[in-house]
């Protein structure tokens, strides 16, 4: 849109003297944006890719195939309850008229999530005709305010099997492997775990970058964890969907079996709702690592060898990973991660299996970690005892 500015600058006499005159300068149009966020709406409803591409700003060739590719997809993904409310303009408009606004999105994956997921997008739009179209979503990999669903890349491989959607931003083949890999790990999951047959999304953006925007975190946070289970969206309720998010550039390094313990571990989160858990987290990621690890064979050796090397540089640590240990971030992070499964190995040869899952399930229910293992016959205490005494021994 143009305003009228009075910037006309006269010299009489010696003095400067401002007289009216006129520029344009362009501006945001909140409801030219609300319109066209409509439009996208109700394209994506009718899965009308045509209709999807039509609202790329004329010319714009990439913003045309982006939103083609999002219509392509449509069919397979079975969206519903999409919305897309205009929220505000961030920053300023540019000198071609292109402009970012923030808005909230819905989204739903058919019967796969229980309600609609919803989080904050930045939508960019410059100026088509008479109106406005859309250039693209998210500010890029320098900015983690709001998110960019991986549906909105646009131009995914779909797969899927009963119970399992995957999307890969990356070829068939790709998909296909995913499928596979979750299918095996519901098996190892449902060998601890019978009764689960929650259904299952795999979402595997096509770098770490991708991975911290989808999830809309700051740039870097995932770049060293193969994967996630979170979210889809900003929502924390009881019904909000969780969805297992894959680092394609950490799993691309792994072998096949250790990229099938990554699948496991993580399906172990959401058939137990690791996502919403106040469960210390050295229990919850190593109770994940129990089940996924329980019938690989490995040798301690290769489980626990990062936690062997630490035991060996600076001794036995004094007591169980606290959070801040298995942050992302943290340094030894998978020494931490080994260490937590082998106090949760170390529970169930304690308690047997059955007891170590009842004392997992009252944690997640709330009970203090404490308090479930002391009623079962082990304190805290000698839990750490054992558990450093095996560090000690393996390490030697």
């Amino acid at each position: 849109m143009v305003a009228i500015v009075a910037v006309v600058l006269v010299t009489r006499g010696g003095r400067h003297e401002v007289e009216p005159g006129v520029v344009d300068v362009q501006r945001a149009s909140p409801a030219a944006a609300a319109q066209v966020l409509r439009d996208f709406v109700a394209a994506v409803d009718a899965e009308d890719a045509d209709a999807l591409a039509a609202l790329a700003p004329v010319g714009d060739d990439a913003a045309a195939d982006l939103l083609t590719g999002i219509g392509s997809d449509l069919p397979e993904l079975d969206l519903r309850q999409v919305s897309a409310r205009y929220v505000d303009q961030v920053g300023t408009v540019a000198e071609d008229g292109s402009w970012t606004a923030l808005t909230e999105l819905t989204w739903q994956f058919g019967s796969f999530d229980a309600e609609p997921s919803q989080g904050e997008v930045l939508v960019s739009f410059a100026p088509s005709g008479d109106g406005l179209g859309i250039t693209g979503f998210g500010a890029g990999a320098t900015s983690a305010r709001g998110r960019v669903p991986l549906w909105l890349h646009g131009d995914l491989s779909v797969s899927g099997a009963p119970g399992v959607l995957v999307l890969v931003d990356g070829s068939r083949a790709d998909a296909a492997e995913v499928v596979a890999r979750v299918e095996r790990g519901i098996a190892v999951v449902r060998r601890v775990l019978p009764a689960w047959r929650a259904p299952v999304v795999v979402e595997v953006p096509a770098s770490a970058a991708d991975l911290d925007e989808t999830l809309g975190v700051a740039p870097g946070t995932y770049a060293g964890i193969a994967a996630v289970t979170a979210t889809a969206g900003s929502g924390t309720d009881d019904e909000a969907p969780v969805h297992v998010f894959v680092n394609p550039e950490v799993t691309a390094g792994l072998r096949r079996a250790g990229a099938q313990v990554v699948m496991s571990h993580e399906l172990v989160h959401v058939a137990t709702d690791a996502a919403r858990s106040g469960t210390e987290p050295w229990l919850v990621e190593g109770f994940a690592d129990y089940v996924a690890l329980r019938d690989t064979g490995l040798p301690d050796r290769t489980t626990l060898g990062r936690a062997i090397a630490a035991v060996r540089r600076d001794g036995a640590p004094d007591g169980l990973p606290t959070a801040a240990d298995l942050g992302t971030q943290a340094p030894d992070l998978q020494a931490r991660y080994e260490e937590a499964w082998l106090a949760c190995r170390i529970i169930a040869e304690r308690l047997g299996e059955r007891g170590f899952v009842a004392v997992y399930d009252a944690a997640g229910s709330g009970t203090p970690v404490t308090s479930a293992l002391g009623r079962r016959g082990l304190p805290v205490s000698e839990l750490v005892r054992l558990w450093r005494a095996r560090l000690e021994l393996v390490a030697r």
